[in-house]
């Protein structure tokens, strides 16, 4: 991706670019690129039900859904990897379906905020999460059930050894 202030969503507001350090300070990038996967999910559902609800024509929502896909497809070959100048990974996303599609790309950002969009992403983030969270408490769950079932008189044996009473 290329770096140049131009490319910034603030550029038009300022006269020259800004400082470096500040654009490392403000970009999200670093951390919110772990919700890719969920913010092209996202956005194929968006785009779908603007051509769904014919804000969109059907084959700019094909466009849309293909493109999405195909950033999808770079990410996971390594392929897609913005860094600091994509400021976060919706502008990130944004930037390259543009570039893929064309001006259809910036219309996916209709009648949705970037606040629904991030509350999405994170929504589906979560969801994911717990379900991962939850598959893992069952596994545990089952290996300290396998361990209690292997040392049944573990504790028995031991109390006796040191003199415990036993109901």
């Amino acid at each position: 991706m290329n770096s140049s202030a131009s490319s910034q969503t603030w550029s038009q507001r300022f006269e020259s670019a800004l400082h470096p350090a500040i654009a490392a300070f403000n970009a999200s990038i670093g951390f919110d690129i772990e919700l890719i996967e969920f913010d092209l999910t996202g956005s194929q559902a968006h785009a779908m039900m603007l051509a769904h609800t014919g804000i969109i024509s059907p084959a700019e929502g094909e466009q849309l859904v293909a493109g999405l896909e195909q950033i999808r497809q770079e990410y996971r070959e390594g392929k897609f990897q913005p860094g600091i100048e994509a400021e976060d990974v919706h502008f990130a996303v944004e930037r390259r379906l543009t570039e893929l599609v064309g001006d259809v790309g910036k219309k996916l950002h209709t009648a949705r905020s970037r606040n629904d969009q991030v509350g999405t992403d994170t929504r589906l983030y979560l969801r994911a999460q717990i379900s991962q969270i939850r598959r893992q408490l069952l596994d545990f769950q089952a290996v300290l059930l396998r361990l209690a079932e292997q040392h049944i008189e573990t504790l028995s044996c031991t109390s006796r050894q040191y003199g415990f009473k036993q109901d």
